[in-house]
C-alpha cells in the first residue's frame, strides 16, 4: 500500500481523509478517459477496443502519448497480478496490426498524426489500486515500456495517481532506430563542445530520480515519468536548447536564458525554454530540471 496520507488542515487542527478503492472498475476507467491528457500526458483515442484474435479481448483505452508513441492503459480496481500479462497480450496484437491502430489514429487525429506514430516506443500503463513486489519485479524483466500506476480516491473529491514502477522498453526495433534516426543526440566526446554539453545535460535529466525514461525522436529526445517533463533538441552550434514543463509565469526569466515560448511553435513539449551555453548554464539550470521533474 502506498504510504500517503493525506489530512484536512482548518484552524483547529487536522484530520485524516482516508484512502479508498473506487466501487467499480469502471468509476477509474470514465475518470482517467476523460481527462486522460492531464492525468497521464496520453491524448484519448478509444475506449473498450475490439481487438480481432484468437480469444479475442478488449483493450481498455488506446491513445497517444506526447511523442506520438501508441499507448495501452489497463485498469484494476484492486490487485490484480493478470493485469501486466493481459496488457502484454494486447501489445503484442498491436504491433501486429499496426494499420488498424494508424487507421484509428487517422480517423480521430488526422493523417499528419498517423504519420507521425512512433512505433519504436510503445507503452503499456496498468492503473490498479495497488501493486505487488512481484508485479515490480516482472515489469523489469520484460522489454516494453510499461508503467505501474497506483490510483486512490480520498474523500468525495480528491483522486490520486501514484507511479510505483516506470520500465523503459529496450527491443531490438529501439536500438536499430537510434541507430539510424538523423539528428539523435551525440553522445559525450563526440561532435565538438555543444556535444559535450548535450551529454552533459543527458546525464543531469537521466539522474534526476527513479523511473526516468527516454524516447528518442529525429527533432528531440524526451524525458519522463509517466509523461514527458523535459525535451533536449540535438545541440547547434553556440547553444543547446531544453524545454521544460515547469509554468514559466513560476520562474524569474532571465533574457538569453530562459524564456516563455507559451504559443510558440518549437520541437518537443513544454513552455519553459532553457538555453545552454556553458557547464555553467547546467549547473544554473539545475533547479529548474527539478521543478519540472517534480511536475511528471
Amino acid at each position: 500500500m502506498s504510504g500517503l496520507k493525506l489530512f484536512h488542515a482548518t484552524n483547529i487542527g487536522v484530520t485524516e481523509v482516508m484512502p479508498r478503492l473506487a466501487d467499480v472498475e469502471a468509476d477509474v476507467q470514465d475518470l482517467i478517459e476523460a481527462h486522460m491528457d492531464t492525468m497521464l500526458g496520453v491524448r484519448f483515442l478509444a475506449s473498450e477496443y475490439v481487438i480481432n484474435c484468437v480469444g479475442g479481448g478488449r483493450i481498455d483505452s488506446l491513445g497517444v502519448d506526447e511523442n506520438f508513441a501508441p499507448v495501452i492503459v489497463e485498469y484494476k480496481r484492486g490487485t490484480d497480478a493478470g493485469v501486466i500479462n493481459q496488457g502484454l497480450f494486447y501489445m503484442a496484437w498491436l504491433m501486429s496490426h499496426k494499420d488498424a491502430f494508424r487507421s484509428l489514429v487517422r480517423d480521430r487525429l488526422g493523417v499528419t498524426a498517423a504519420s507521425q506514430v512512433l512505433w519504436s516506443a510503445p507503452r503499456l500503463i496498468c492503473v490498479a489500486g495497488d501493486f505487488t513486489r512481484y508485479d515490480v519485479h516482472a515489469v523489469r524483466e520484460h522489454r516494453r515500456s510499461i508503467d505501474l500506476v497506483r490510483y486512490k480516491y480520498f474523500g468525495s473529491d480528491h483522486f490520486g495517481l501514484e507511479t510505483v514502477a516506470s520500465v523503459t522498453g529496450h527491443s531490438a526495433e529501439v536500438r536499430r532506430v537510434r541507430r539510424r534516426v538523423p539528428g539523435a543526440l551525440p553522445v559525450r566526446h563526440r561532435g565538438g563542445a555543444m556535444a559535450e554539453l548535450a551529454a552533459a545535460v543527458d546525464e543531469v535529466l537521466v539522474g534526476l530520480g527513479d523511473g526516468v525514461t527516454q524516447v528518442q525522436r529525429k527533432q528531440y529526445r524526451a524525458y519522463q515519468r509517466l509523461r514527458n517533463f523535459a525535451c533536449l533538441i540535438p545541440p547547434q552550434q553556440t547553444k543547446v536548447l531544453v524545454y521544460l514543463k515547469a509554468d514559466p509565469t513560476a520562474v524569474d526569466l532571465a533574457p538569453g536564458f530562459t524564456r516563455d515560448v507559451t504559443g510558440l511553435g518549437h520541437h518537443g513539449t513544454g513552455d519553459l525554454e532553457v538555453q545552454l551555453r556553458t557547464e555553467r548554464d547546467v549547473e544554473r539550470a539545475q533547479d529548474l530540471f527539478r521543478l519540472s521533474y517534480a511536475t511528471a
